[in-house]
């Protein structure tokens, strides 16, 4: 959450929340007028919420969906992906070429049986853009990235959720600062 900066004089005690955070007033007014925004798709949770919308994603669509309130910083896009699958290799290889960051982990790596996610992907590119986007906007429902995004946030990151509401961790809910449900943009992002 965004604190204003209060006009103090030499002999005000009163401080800021947003200085005891490491942001001094000109990073914040600096903040307060870029709008920078990054999105964050887990890409393994926006197909199990398509295939619940019953809908084929248009992601053009999506980018302008999700960046139109703010300047667009960077897209990356998460997922684990099979090698030998043609098709998929192409849609990563056309994100790549339309505006996404694509980040991959190989099937091959793990066993069939266990869950496999990038998490500590998404949470580690957080960590690292604190400094060079003002929101971030998660595309996930998964509650283990609640801590960091409770972290950014606490540094001055406005936090963005959009997600189907079935499929929202409660934790990660609790520390947005704005929920948008999938189902409400059905319409504006399908093919």
């Amino acid at each position: 959450m965004l604190h204003t900066v209060p006009q103090s004089s030499a002999t005000d005690e009163v401080s800021s929340p947003s200085l005891h955070m490491g942001l001094s007033e000109s990073s914040v007014q600096k903040r307060l007028t870029r709008n920078w925004a990054t999105i964050f798709i887990d890409g393994a949770s926006l197909y199990y919420a398509a295939q619940k919308l019953d809908i084929e994603i248009d992601y053009t669509k999506l980018l302008h969906e999700l960046t139109k309130n703010n300047r667009f910083l960077r897209a990356f896009f998460y997922t684990c992906v099979d090698r030998t699958n043609e098709k998929q290799q192409g849609f990563l290889l056309w994100m790549r070429r339309n505006g996404y960051r694509v980040i991959t982990r190989d099937l091959s790596q793990f066993d069939a049986s266990k869950k496999v996610n990038l998490d500590v992907e998404i949470a580690v590119d957080m960590m690292q853009l604190v400094g060079y986007c003002d929101t971030m906007i998660l595309v996930t429902g998964d509650g283990s990235l609640s801590y960091a995004a409770d972290c950014v946030s606490h540094k001055g990151i406005q936090i963005e959720v959009v997600s189907l509401r079935s499929m929202l961790s409660e934790n990660l809910l609790h520390v947005c600062d704005r929920f948008t449900d999938l189902e409400t943009l059905k319409h504006l992002i399908q093919k």
